[in-house]
């Protein structure tokens, strides 16, 4: 096996445990907030309805946090494995990051294991509340720290380059490089977003199976009504992403647009079909590149030639799909949330239809999917460098010759965590049903004023 063929190997492992993990760590971030929304609407409202959201999106949460912490691991260990050398480069900057991280993470795992083993002995329900204010910090900074190290990989600065090796190094500076606001933005905004829309699926569901409960009517009111609050913020942060990527990687937005030409008044291109230097059969929104790159119709906005004339290194223009998936998702759901939230509040009936709450089971798959296509983008929309204008991707990579094998074998692991986690969250439900567990609190509730 050549070595070419070692690091394109190792770009499949990476991409598929990254593919993989991104699932658990969006769910990780997102779901400790809406528990914690959903247990203080409870209070507010003394509803036990949201109180038993709350409970009920712990237990399932605890399995997800499980299976994430097996990938973040991995996640760690294939670093050192499969790109030893951008490690033995960049390993001194973003260890302290990478230590943040797994600072935050167990700061989240102690709070949020007092705050399982603490039902019910608090008198005052909103004592126990105040536990999930740390779950949900810890689990934001997971996501900021973790951030923190791509957003460095895509922005590096904060030391010198001195015979191949990093020196002079500035963590702080290294940290808060420009690509860090947008992009730890971004992704806690979509996991928010993300969460809401699948815990929204989820409740949609159960009332397509033909339950009738008002639980999960509360349930999916409550959490679209939160989608669409996520998906705009997320859609306000992408326009601040767009204008990053305008003045520091001008390479990766030509990409993602199939902009060739440097020009003024520039038109944002959705899908088509590329012909050589040609764009075919595309949808064609007129100035909004130039909006999305610098704010205003009129301004330029380089183009994939001049780029290549200067030497720069263009991605695969195939990221162009990846880009418009991403937004496409993204812009339906903030549009189905918005309808459904208008709907519920003017008394509408059609988003009772069997079609719309079909719509509305989808929101939660599709928002996965998004959250997949924008991880692809920007990481293929970094190459060919590892270290953006540092380090090629290609001379990060191992040598070793058993990276076939370790690509079958943890297939099958994430495959055998994959499956075990819907079965487990699956029959955990099944056997406790909302209607059963309301039940058994009213009973339990009768029995102690008896």
């Amino acid at each position: 096996m050549g070595f070419e063929d070692t690091a394109f190997l190792s770009r499949i492992l990476t991409l598929m445990t990254l593919s993989f993990h991104i699932l658990y760590a969006t769910i990780g971030v997102g779901v400790p907030l809406m528990i914690m929304i959903a247990q203080w609407v409870g209070i507010k409202k003394n509803d036990d309805h949201y109180i038993l959201m709350a409970r009920r999106w712990a237990r399932g949460f605890v399995i997800t946090v499980a299976v994430g912490v097996v990938t973040g691991t991995i996640i760690g260990l294939q670093l050192s494995l499969l790109w030893p050398n951008f490690m033995q480069v960049a390993g001194n900057v973003i260890a302290l990051p990478l230590f943040l991280e797994t600072f935050a993470f167990f700061f989240e795992a102690i709070f949020l294991g007092i705050y399982l083993y603490t039902w019910d002995r608090f008198e005052d329900q909103r004592k126990h509340l105040l536990l999930l204010i740390p779950v949900a910090i810890g689990a934001a900074a997971s996501a900021v720290f973790i951030t923190v190290v791509n957003s460095f990989m895509n922005a590096p600065q904060g030391f010198e380059v001195l015979n191949g090796q990093m020196v002079n190094i500035q963590p702080l500076l290294a940290i808060f490089n420009p690509a860090m606001p947008t992009k730890v933005a971004h992704v806690v905004a979509t996991a928010f977003m993300t969460c809401a829309f699948l815990l929204a699926s989820i409740a949609a569901l159960r009332i397509l199976s033909g339950s009738t409960h008002v639980y999960h009517k509360k349930a999916l009111f409550l959490m679209m009504k939160l989608g669409f609050v996520f998906s705009i913020a997320t859609a306000l942060i992408g326009d601040f992403s767009g204008k990053y990527l305008a003045e520091y990687q001008p390479e990766k937005l030509a990409a993602a647009e199939w902009h060739f030409e440097t020009e003024a008044n520039a038109g944002l291109v959705m899908f088509g079909v590329l012909d050589g230097d040609e764009v075919k059969y595309a949808i064609k929104i007129p100035y909004a590149l130039s909006i999305l790159a610098h704010g205003l119709p009129g301004e330029e906005v380089i183009g994939i030639n001049e780029l290549k004339a200067n030497d720069v290194l263009i991605p695969p223009l195939w990221v162009h799909y990846l880009f418009d998936t991403m937004v496409t998702i993204g812009m339906s759901l903030a549009a189905l949330s918005f309808v459904y939230v208008v709907a519920a509040w003017r008394g509408w009936s059609f988003i009772q239809a069997k079609w719309f709450r079909f719509l509305l089971l989808l929101g939660g798959p599709l928002a996965l999917v998004a959250i997949e296509a924008g991880w692809w983008f920007t990481e293929v929309g970094r190459q060919p460098w590892i270290l953006n204008g540092i380090m090629k991707t290609q001379d990060a990579a191992t040598t070793s010759g058993n990276v076939d094998l370790m690509i079958i074998l943890f297939a099958g692991l994430y495959f055998i965590l994959g499956v075990g986690t819907i079965v487990v969250l699956t029959r955990m439900y099944r056997r406790n049903p909302v209607e059963q567990e309301l039940a058994d609190r009213e009973a339990q509730k009768g029995g102690e004023q008896g």
